[in-house]
Formats: C-alpha cells, sequence, structure tokens
C-alpha cells in the first residue's frame, strides 16, 4: 500500500474506534448505575487516540529510518573501488543506483525479469525512454544494487503496511477493552491534547533557535575574516566577489545598507500611516455596517496582493510616471527636459511599499480601535461631546499604546521587505538624504550575496549572515518593544 493509503486505512480504523467507544461507553453508562467519570465523547477520543497516535508514530520512524537502511543495504554490493570519479562523492553513486532502481520501477514486468542480465549501455537507453536519465558515468555494478535496493523497498514497504495497520487495530482493541464505568477518559485524553500543545511550542521556539544560531554561527566566521567594527561602522559596500580559492578583499560596511533600509521603510510609513489610520478611523467610528462591510474586505485584498507583483507595479507604472512627471515639471521651471526623479529611487519603493502596507495598519487599528471600551464613547457622547471631538479627545488617546505597537509591528515588514526594493529602488548601496535617487537594503544584498556560485568559506558569502543576523537583531527589538506596550495597554484597559 501507499502511503496515503496507510494513513487513510489508519483514520479509517480510529474513526471506527472512537464510534466503537463512544457507544459501549453510552451502552455502560446506560446499563450500570453510576454515573460516568467522563462524557462519551472523551471516551470516544481515547480509543480514536489509541488507534490513530501509536499507528502514526510508527509510521513516521518507518519512513523516516528506512530510506537510511535502504542505503546501507545497497552500498553492500558496491564494489571496494568506485573508481576515480565516484570515491571522493559516494552521495553521487547513490543517487545514480536510487535513478536506475526508479527507471526499473516503471519497466514492464517481462522487461524487468532480463534487466540483471544487461549492461549500463544497453540499459540507459530503456531507462531514458521512460523519463529516466542515467548518467554517463554510470556502471554496471549499479544494476544489482538497483535491483537490491527494489527489493528492499518492497520487503520494506510490504512490512509498513502490516506493522502499522496492525498497530491501529491493537490500539484500537486495546482501548476498547479499558471501556469501562470510571475511566478517566477525559483526563487521559487532555493529557494527550496538552502534549499535543507542547509539542507545537517547543517546535517554534527550538525552529526559531536553531536559525539564530545557523546565522550566529556562520556571522562568527565571517567576523574572523572582517573586524566586526568595520562591518558596523564601514561606510562603503564593495565585496567584491572573487573566484574560489583566490584572496580578494573587499569593504563590507553595513551603514549604507541599513540607511536604505530604514530610509525607504519611514517613506513607506509616511504614505502608510495616515491612510490606514484614517481608513481604520472611518470605518470603526463613521461607517455603517453595509459599507464597512464592503471597504474592509476591499482594503485587505491588498494585503493579499503578492509582493513581486508590487514591485512590478512599481517598476513598469510608478517609476516610470514619477520619471516623466519629473521631466515635465523640470521642463516648466527650467525650460529644458530632464528628470530629477530616477525611476529606481527611494520615493518609487517607498510609495509602493507603503500601499502594500495600508491594509496592515488600517486592520490592526481597525480592531484596536473598535476594542475600546463603549462606555468611554457613551460617557463623552453624554457630556455634549461631538462625535469628532469623541474621537480625537477620547477614543484615539484610549487606542494609542495599541495603535503604536500595531505601527512597529507594520515598521518590521518593511524592514524584512526584498522583492518591491529590488525592482523600484535598485541594488545601488548608496549614503543619500536626496528621496528621488536609488538605495538599497539589508534584505537586497542578503540576495545577492548568497546568488550563484557560493563559496561558504569566503566573506563575500558569509557576510549574508551576518547582515540576517543584523536584520533580526533590528526586527526583533521592533517586536519587542511592540509586545511591551500591548501588554502596558492591556493593563490598562480591559
Amino acid at each position: 500500500m501507499s502511503t496515503s493509503a496507510i494513513i487513510l486505512a489508519v483514520l479509517a480504523i480510529a474513526i471506527a474506534a472512537y464510534a466503537l467507544a463512544r457507544r459501549k461507553a453510552a451502552g455502560i453508562a446506560a446499563a450500570e448505575t453510576g454515573k460516568l467519570h467522563s462524557m462519551p465523547s472523551y471516551h470516544g477520543a481515547y480509543g480514536l487516540f489509541w488507534a490513530a497516535l501509536p499507528a502514526l508514530l510508527a509510521l513516521c520512524a518507518w519512513l523516516i529510518l528506512s530510506p537510511i537502511l535502504a542505503t546501507q543495504d545497497m552500498r553492500s554490493l558496491y564494489p571496494d573501488d568506485l573508481g576515480p570519479q565516484l570515491s571522493a562523492f559516494p552521495g553521487v553513486a547513490d543517487d545514480m543506483t536510487r535513478a536506475i532502481a526508479e527507471g526499473i520501477r516503471r519497466m514492464p514486468d517481462a522487461v524487468r525479469a532480463t534487466v540483471h542480465q544487461m549492461p549500463i549501455a544497453e540499459l540507459s537507453p530503456l531507462l531514458a525512454g521512460l523519463g529516466v536519465p542515467v548518467a554517463s558515468a554510470a556502471q554496471d555494478w549499479m544494476i544489482p544494487a538497483a535491483l537490491q535496493r527494489i527489493a528492499f523497498d518492497d520487503w520494506s514497504r510490504l512490512a509498513m503496511t502490516i506493522v502499522v495497520i496492525g498497530l491501529a487495530l491493537a490500539g484500537a482493541a486495546f482501548a476498547l477493552s479499558r471501556i469501562r464505568l470510571r475511566l478517566t477518559a477525559r483526563n487521559r485524553v487532555e493529557a494527550v491534547i496538552r502534549s499535543f500543545l507542547v509539542l507545537a511550542s517547543t517546535i517554534a521556539v527550538l525552529t526559531t533557535a536553531g536559525i539564530v544560531f545557523s546565522m550566529l554561527f556562520e556571522a562568527m566566521e565571517f567576523f574572523h575574516m572582517v573586524p566586526i567594527t568595520d562591518f558596523l561602522f564601514g561606510t562603503v559596500w564593495d565585496p567584491r566577489f572573487a573566484a574560489a580559492g583566490t584572496n580578494a578583499s573587499g569593504q563590507f560596511g553595513l551603514v549604507p545598507l541599513l540607511a536604505g533600509t530604514l530610509y525607504i521603510a519611514f517613506v513607506a510609513m509616511l504614505v502608510a500611516v495616515p491612510i490606514g489610520l484614517f481608513a481604520a478611523v472611518y470605518m470603526a467610528e463613521y461607517a455603517n455596517n453595509r459599507v464597512r462591510s464592503v471597504v474592509k474586505p476591499l482594503l485587505e485584498v491588498l494585503a493579499g496582493i503578492p509582493t513581486i507583483v508590487y514591485g512590478f507595479f512599481a517598476l513598469i507604472t510608478v517609476g516610470p510616471f514619477l520619471r516623466d512627471i519629473s521631466a515635465d515639471i523640470n521642463g516648466l521651471l527650467t525650460g529644458t527636459y530632464g528628470s530629477f526623479i530616477q525611476a529606481q529611487s527611494i520615493l518609487t519603493a517607498g510609495l509602493v511599499m507603503g500601499i502594500m502596507l495600508i491594509p496592515f495598519v488600517s486592520s490592526l487599528s481597525d480592531d484596536i480601535i473598535t476594542a475600546v471600551p463603549r462606555s468611554l464613547r457613551d460617557g463623552s457622547l453624554g457630556l455634549g461631546a461631538t462625535r469628532s471631538e469623541t474621537v480625537k479627545r477620547v477614543i484615539l488617546p484610549a487606542a494609542l499604546p495599541g495603535i503604536v505597537s500595531a505601527l512597529l509591528l507594520t515598521m518590521s515588514r518593511a524592514i524584512g521587505e526584498t522583492m518591491i526594493v529590488v525592482l523600484a529602488a535598485g541594488i545601488a548601496a548608496n549614503i543619500t538624504i536626496n528621496p528621488f535617487e536609488a538605495m538599497t537594503t539589508v534584505t537586497v544584498k542578503i540576495v545577492s550575496q548568497l546568488t550563484g556560485d557560493l563559496d561558504f568559506t569566503s566573506p563575500q558569502s558569509l557576510v549574508a549572515f551576518a547582515l540576517g543576523l543584523t536584520l533580526f537583531a533590528i526586527t526583533l527589538i521592533l517586536n519587542v518593544v511592540a509586545l511591551y506596550i500591548v501588554r502596558k495597554y492591556r493593563e490598562q484597559y480591559d
């Protein structure tokens, strides 16, 4: 059976165990005097967990270990000398052998029976005809190794099917045998659910820690080659890519990249904050339910547009528009035709990124404003204040901590943006205060440093991890400040 068929069979057994355990618990409650410790639904969940969890855990373990054991079994047929092309890279031999095995599986049974008699030169055209190309370095000894892999996989699949479905049936039978009046099914089911929640939290924490440490170790390698002061306070970015094995040096100043990141994010926030905040105030305080039900989803549609689409919009529409209109203004003022706004500029990237951020600001601010207690509104209106005065003097001050935290979270989103900056602001690492010129950001340079042929022993590649660690530190600080403000807000207004 395929893996998906095994999972469906286990789920079917688990559902049947749920129904049988629930029915048995209800029958016991009706036949015996006394009250069930747990509701019949908890007894059903108890049966479902016993039928599904051991079987699915065994399936996961089998799927992890089986390829490892299959590779070891396949390698037992490798010759001692793989040849000059494969001895240094035995993993390449494994890949070619697995490809041959995959092609043999697709063959008709009559042809497969004669494969062991074929040399690789005769087998390769047959496999290519089945859509499985074979590398020219393939050897004749790979054919029996591939047949050994097929035999192992077939045996493993059969054994896995028997073991997993057997565990599901055994678990269901065990759970049904344990159903009784005083079975603490609820406690046991809740313990399993609690374990799932702890596991999910642990995975999230370990994933974050893994990302941080992976960047940290590589960044430490970079700082062994380039002084950290040169990186943090350098004003020139010139990595000077060189071929592997050369000692070409470069300048890895963070200042132009950090300046571009903050400048473009600042322009984006200048666009997004007023529009998004005013839209939130209108929807929360002035719009009727019909208008709100239309306007709010339309605004949130912007959040679902891929950032690459915003980049295209900036590249082919906003950038040329700003360049052409600046040329017309320059012609009217000076009589000479020439644009003072570049098509790829800080202004272009900031405008388009600001449009992208509008739904983040409006949606978060709208939720925060509507969460302000109704009693504050009623008290202000009852004292004779107008609706606009209530919004200005009561609602916005009450919601201000939450709005500030929302804006900080939106700022983190702006700092981490890549595709819009690549297409709208370019890749030039400049230091300028002119918003009509091009700059670039940290995220863009991370992409450029990790593109192409990489040598992870050179500072030109390792600098990407130092940039990533810097960006992580910035966004972490913003998120921590935002969470702190949210907590203070909840303590004050809940």
